[in-house]
């Protein structure tokens, strides 16, 4: 044993520089092409999910004009569906996960390695949001505060009134500056010969 790992070594000494090199570039090529098939994986799954549910896609109203629909390239292929939710998958390559962002995180909203049953909650996804666009165009306005009548405009003060007032700001906060700056400086004014 020893003799094998000295021929070894001697074998590893007759290397040039540019041999190992060149088995390094080889290796890096090696893993870079293992990296680059993982996301072409990931990409080809998307995009069969994405045909999976392209009839239902063509039946969204075209006047709705939040939803994407469109998978995207990067280091992390995606499936988007609005600018809020995406398909992507997990770290195993074949886990779907349906997610969403909102204002308190990320929620997931479907993990499956089946694309049927994220296809899903997919399409449930887009009825819902469809639905609430519906509702939020049909409905009224409401006042924001409770007791405040939104059809009443809000008075507005004319341009001549909103600059005296402005301007009778300024010149109060000078008088107020150049008080306190002479109470600051009440030593060296006196100093001066300058008195009040």
């Amino acid at each position: 044993m020893p003799e094998a790992n000295a021929d070894n070594a001697a074998a590893g000494s007759h290397r040039t520089l540019s041999d190992v090199i060149r088995e390094v570039k080889n290796a890096a090529a090696d893993r870079d092409d293992v990296v680059v098939e993982m996301r072409e994986a990931s990409r080809m799954r998307l995009e069969l999910l994405a045909q999976e549910l392209e009839p239902f896609f063509a039946e969204v109203p075209k006047d709705i004009e939040w939803f994407d629909f469109a998978v995207s390239s990067g280091a992390q292929p995606r499936l988007w569906i609005d600018a809020v939710s995406h398909v992507g998958l997990g770290r195993d390559r074949r886990t779907y996960r349906f997610v969403t962002d909102t204002r308190l995180g990320r929620m997931v909203l479907a993990e499956s390695t089946d694309l049927h049953v994220v296809g899903e909650q997919v399409k449930r996804y887009v009825a819902e949001r469809i639905i609430d666009y519906e509702k939020a165009m049909a409905g009224g306005t409401e006042a924001v505060l409770p007791g405040v009548d939104s059809s009443v405009p809000s008075r507005r003060r004319s341009g001549w009134r909103a600059f005296l007032h402005g301007l009778l700001l300024f010149i109060a906060g000078a008088i107020v500056g150049l008080a306190c700056a002479a109470a600051w400086f009440w030593d060296r004014l006196s100093a001066l010969g300058i008195t009040f």
